[in-house]
Formats: C-alpha cells, structure tokens, sequence
C-alpha cells in the first residue's frame, strides 16, 4: 500500500488538468504518492490528454457524469493509498503538500480529515475554512448580497472565519473540499461521500459526519495551495438547481426541525432557486439582445 492517492475528478477540465498534474509531477515522489484521475464522461477530450500525456496518472473513465462525490468514491475504490487526497482539476501546489499533511494525520490520529491553506492565483488569501451553515447562512454566505454589502458584519465574519488569520494551524467545523486529505480508515467508517450530493456541500457533509464520529477537521496553513474557483457568477440553470438540491439534502440530513419549519424552509430554497433561475435567464436573454 501507497502513502497517499490522491484523486483529481475532471468534468471538461481539459484547460486546467495539465498544471495540476505538472504540479504533481514536480512535487510528489512517485512511490510515494499515487495519482488517480476520474473522468466524469469529459466532451471536451479530457481523458483522452490525460491518457496520452500523463501515462503515470491511473485514469478512470466514468460512462456518465454521476456528479462529483461518485467521482470521488470511485477514485477511493480505484486506490491503494492509506491516506487519501482530494484534489480540484483546478488547484496548483508549489511544495510536496501531500507530505506535509500526512505528517500532520500521523501525529495526530484523532484528526479525520486535514486541508492546507487556499490561495487565489494572486495569492490572495481564499476562505476556505468556515462554521457548519445554519438558517442565517442563506443570507451572510460568501456571495450574499448582504455581505457584499457589509463585509464585515458579525454573522457573516463568523460563518466565513474571516477574522481568523488563517496563518495558524486551527481545529474548524469544515474545510474546503478543493483540497484535503483523510485517512482511508475514516472514508471507510464514514461510508464515504454521499453521492446524493450531486455537486455542492458534499464537503461540508463529510466534515459534519467527522465531526459526530469524534473526528477533528483541521485547517492547516503550513502549506498553501491555489486555487482557481471554476463557479462563476454567470452559472447555468442546472448549476444553480444543482447548488439548490444540495442545500435541501444538507437540510434535510443535518438541520431538520418540525413539520411547519421544513415546509417553510424547502419553500425558501425553492423560492430562492427560482428566483436565481429566472434572473440568469434574463440576462442571458439581455446578453443575446445587446449581441454579447
């Protein structure tokens, strides 16, 4: 068995594949650390780049896009690892991160999952460890309009950890799923990811069930990797659906109350959806008649 496997899951990520696996390649020993691609069923050649540039690489291809956390199984089964990395297509590293992070879980067994620190291409700081999301987080999340308003209102300090400095190893309620690592002992116990998570909070869910297992999930800045995050404000129908559908089976797992009170939040989420759905659409329509 391997030190480490880490797996990268690619939907169309042709453009940015290859600086992450360079990224590997530079930084990894190869005894020391597997790589284990799952393409998601790519239209835009993907696999096929990795298969012929990259023949270290472990390729698995997926005959249909079954969503980002049955990617992430399916690279699990795939591996050999006894301590397994999830990588973004779109992170870069410039050190051998995956090193540092299996010191940190060899020194300390009772931490279930562990992620460096999140840079963005400029390397500026991205957030990428924060509170468990409640009722309020609809409102005082990273893209809120409330805190692009107010940044620096308390709740939405609180749920982003912005007034942490990030510069000190520090145990958290969940890290970004972009790039981490647990033991495969722990995947294990915890069955995995859920693959009803089709993309969106899967990240946060895994942390949750560490966390209730007894686990720490640790946010750990020795290291740093970057990160370009692939969601832009322009996100399609299916993306916002998708985002929305996540946040109902995070809900419904994790925050379940009464009757009345699942009825009025399942009408919110739904409302909310709608909502973003009908304004993308309008753009995009605004957009086709100023010929953009």
């Amino acid at each position: 068995m391997t030190d480490v496997s880490a797996v990268v899951v690619t939907y169309n990520s042709r453009s940015v594949i290859a600086v992450c696996l360079e990224s590997f390649a530079r930084h990894t020993a190869r005894d020391a650390c597997e790589v284990i691609v799952v393409d998601n069923c790519s239209g835009d050649g993907t696999a096929a780049f990795v298969e012929s540039d990259y023949p270290w690489v472990r390729l698995v291809r997926s005959p249909m896009n079954a969503g980002l956390s049955a990617g992430l199984n399916a690279g699990v089964a795939a591996s050999s690892g006894q301590f397994i990395a999830f990588i973004n297509p779109d992170v870069r590293f410039e050190c051998d991160v995956t090193a540092t992070l299996v010191a940190y879980l060899r020194a300390h067994v009772d931490a279930g999952v562990v992620a460096p620190k999140l840079l963005n291409d400029d390397g500026t700081l991205q957030l990428s460890c924060r509170a468990f999301p409640g009722y309020a987080t609809v409102l005082f999340n990273r893209y809120s309009l409330l805190t692009r308003l107010m940044p620096s209102n308390r709740r939405s300090r609180e749920y982003l950890m912005s007034d942490f400095d990030h510069a000190t190893v520090r145990d958290v309620d969940w890290v970004s799923g972009a790039a981490l690592m647990f033991p495969r002992r722990v995947f294990d116990e915890l069955g995995g990811w859920d693959e009803g998570f089709f993309l969106f909070n899967e990240d946060v869910d895994f942390c949750r069930r560490a966390h209730d297992a007894g686990y720490r999930v640790v946010y750990d800045p020795e290291v740093a990797v970057y990160h370009a995050i692939g969601i832009s404000k322009s996100a399609s129908a299916r993306i916002i659906v998708e985002r929305h559908r996540s946040m109902w089976r995070y809900y419904r797992k994790h925050l379940r109350r009464t009757a009345v009170i699942d009825a009025v939040t399942a009408a919110g989420i739904a409302g909310r959806c709608a909502m973003l759905v009908a304004v993308g659409a309008v753009r995009k329509l605004a957009g086709r008649t100023r010929g953009d």
